[in-house]
């Protein structure tokens, strides 16, 4: 009986094994044989593809690129100021739909709209919001006396940049994590909100003592996902600044764009390695903070 259960489970599992091992293990495993190529050429033999043997200078390579060095900072600083951020302000924005019932799924499916609208898009219409002359941001902060920002011309700042960057990521990335908190405060028990008002709890004891620590399995995946998200970035950094990927060229780059940068001269000998290489790179850098905030969370995740 038990043997039959098992191939019967297995045979449920088989088409979405054969699709994970089609479109994730085998492009990562060949993208790691690749990786390690040397002088590889992907045209070469009738497209077959050609080395001259193995290496693992084309990490070297990668690792001492100065392109790939400013591509991994602006990647750091977007992960580590994006997602807590945005986080936060879900979060925030979450609660305060929970306490307008009548009005919750009008304001729901304007904060979704950003998830299931193009991402270059929206950083089009983000580029216009932040020009120096006739933007909004701009036009904003002339309300308040202050001087108009060069945000994302072609003299502006790298400080300038990533804050226009890290304001288009941080809203594009509000919708999702709206919508998977507010279905979370759904599933709570009402009986814990019901003893905080008989023992007179203020709204921030409420919040810290059961709204948070209920929350936290969904803090945690949404913390991951995000994270993996914030360290993929591309499409809006194409968004906002166009190929470029900066106000001047390459100024905003990320890992991501690095990888593609590489990928498009394919035709010159060793470029693809040096992609494969820094995707590599990429794949243990995630793996490794997914599992330090795994580790982290143990304390404070409440299942």
């Amino acid at each position: 009986m038990e043997t039959k259960n098992n191939l019967k489970a297995w045979l449920y599992l088989a088409p979405l094994l054969l699709l994970m091992g089609l479109f994730t293990f085998y492009p990562l495993v060949n993208a790691f044989i690749i990786s390690i190529y040397k002088d590889y050429q992907p045209l070469a033999n009738g497209g077959a593809g050609q080395a001259s043997g193995f290496t693992l200078m084309n990490f070297v390579f990668v690792i001492k690129n100065q392109l790939f060095l400013d591509s991994l900072k602006n990647t750091f600083v977007i992960a580590f100021i994006s997602v807590p951020v945005s986080i936060f302000i879900s979060l925030f924005i979450s609660v305060a739909l929970k306490n307008i019932p009548k009005l919750k799924g009008f304001f729901q499916t304007i904060y979704f709209l950003p998830y299931v609208t193009n991402a270059i898009a929206i950083g089009m219409a983000f580029a216009f919001m932040f020009h120096t002359n006739y933007g909004l941001f701009n036009v904003i902060l002339g309300w308040f006396g202050i001087d108009a920002v060069n945000w994302i011309g072609g003299t502006s700042s790298w400080w300038a940049q990533m804050g226009a960057l890290l304001v288009f990521t941080v809203w594009s990335g509000l919708a999702f994590k709206i919508l998977v908190f507010t279905s979370g405060m759904q599933n709570i028990d009402k009986q814990y909100y019901d003893a905080a008002k008989i023992d007179s709890a203020s709204k921030w004891t409420v919040f810290r003592r059961i709204t948070v620590p209920l929350l936290s399995p969904l803090i945690l995946y949404i913390s991951i996902t995000s994270m993996i998200g914030a360290l993929k970035a591309y499409n809006s950094i194409i968004g906002l600044f166009g190929t470029q990927m900066g106000a001047q060229p390459y100024s905003m780059m990320t890992i991501v764009a690095f990888v593609y940068r590489y990928v498009s001269g394919y035709t010159d000998i060793g470029y693809i390695s040096y992609a494969s290489a820094a995707a590599i790179i990429l794949f243990v850098i995630t793996v490794i903070f997914s599992l330090i905030q795994g580790v982290v969370s143990r304390k404070r995740v409440h299942y």
